[in-house]
């Protein structure tokens, strides 16, 4: 989709350096050129168009993609600290387990065979 955004200008700039390429008459490979450049450029932007109109949220009003844009906000700082506080728990779970550990092989190395 990007790539069809990019090659507007591109397909413009041929279309204006073909049409003015030479001010006199036109051979008709030059307006062939000219035709099926400026087809091109046509398609383009009519595919452009299409993927414009056709993105999700695009009929929205501008104060509901604020409105969106806010609630999704809220929710990536909610997830934010759903993930501090786990990354806390795990780290207390796993410093506690690992002193289970340590405890474990000094009574084992303590004990007669």
């Amino acid at each position: 989709m990007t790539s069809v955004y990019e090659s507007l200008l591109l397909k413009l700039a041929n279309v204006l350096e073909l049409a003015t390429q030479d001010q006199g008459t036109l051979t008709p490979q030059a307006k062939q050129a000219l035709v099926r450049s400026t087809k091109e450029y046509k398609d383009s932007m009519k595919e452009a168009h299409d993927f414009a109109t056709n993105l999700p949220g695009g009929e929205l009003s501008v104060q509901e993609q604020d409105e969106v844009i806010q609630m999704l906000e809220k929710l990536k700082e909610r997830k934010k600290r759903q993930l501090t506080e786990f990354a806390e728990k795990v780290g207390s779970i796993s410093s506690s387990s690992q002193q289970d550990v340590k405890m474990e092989v000094d009574s084992t190395a303590s004990t007669p065979a």
